[in-house]
């Protein structure tokens, strides 16, 4: 005969204090982030808790653009998180990096997409790496580079999004290098002129400053490969 089932009273169960603050942040986290896959997300959230690393969380839940082919794919909130998480240092490990993707849910495909495009090792320069997710969201070069004033401008949102111009001049030669169509007196003439209105501004630019320039060409794709096809279109086609 099966023993009785033991009951408790409330004064037998012992509740760690900080039990329900804990489950209420994760879950708060989890509502804005979204995840793809709880539990993948749950065990890299619970990870970075436990040892004071930023946590795989979007700072608000995101609508998705008609241009995302699945809900699975990088996002601006997805790519702040990342750049929140490795950019202590100049560069981060490959293997660090496919960590951090691989807690967010983010398809593998298209990581390998942006690494290969990057020609990336084993070192990782953020920087660049960031340059090329942010043309993946944005197809050109200037709404690349709009996003990246977004991301990494310190201003409160709804602000403009200020940034240093040498941070913005290093994004838009690294991404115009890799355009391979950008000709270089076409990149000095277009920094020279931004870099006299930056003096005018304490040595900072934001996207009005350069959306509406005219003399240089900024509309063409932020990478192509080899083959010709944007950088954009191709890490489209991993996502």
């Amino acid at each position: 005969m099966p023993p009785p089932d033991t009951m408790y009273c409330s004064q037998q169960i012992a509740i760690p204090t900080e039990l329900p603050d804990i489950l209420k942040q994760y879950t708060k986290a989890a509502i804005r982030t979204q995840p793809k896959d709880v539990l993948q997300w749950s065990a890299a959230y619970f990870s970075a808790l436990s040892k004071g690393e930023p946590f795989p969380v979007k700072e608000r839940v995101e609508m998705y653009t008609a241009t995302q082919r699945t809900d699975s794919g990088l996002t601006p909130g997805l790519l702040k998180v990342l750049h929140q998480q490795l950019s202590h240092e100049q560069t981060c490990s490959r293997e660090e990096l496919q960590k951090k993707w691989k807690g967010l849910c983010l398809p593998m495909m298209q990581l390998e997409t942006i690494m290969s495009l990057g020609n990336f090792s084993s070192e990782v320069h953020w920087m660049h790496f960031l340059a090329l997710g942010c043309s993946s969201l944005g197809g050109t070069i200037t709404s690349a580079l709009k996003f990246a004033c977004e991301l990494l401008t310190e201003e409160e949102e709804g602000s403009a999004a200020w940034i240093r111009f040498d941070t913005f001049a290093s994004l838009y030669t690294y991404l115009a290098g890799l355009d391979g169509e950008v000709p270089p007196d076409h990149i000095s003439g277009y920094l020279d002129n931004l870099r006299m209105q930056a003096a005018l501004q304490g040595g900072m630019v934001k996207p009005s400053d350069f959306v509406h320039l005219e003399n240089v060409d900024m509309s063409s794709p932020a990478t192509v490969t080899s083959e010709g096809p944007s950088q954009c279109a191709a890490v489209a086609e991993a996502t």
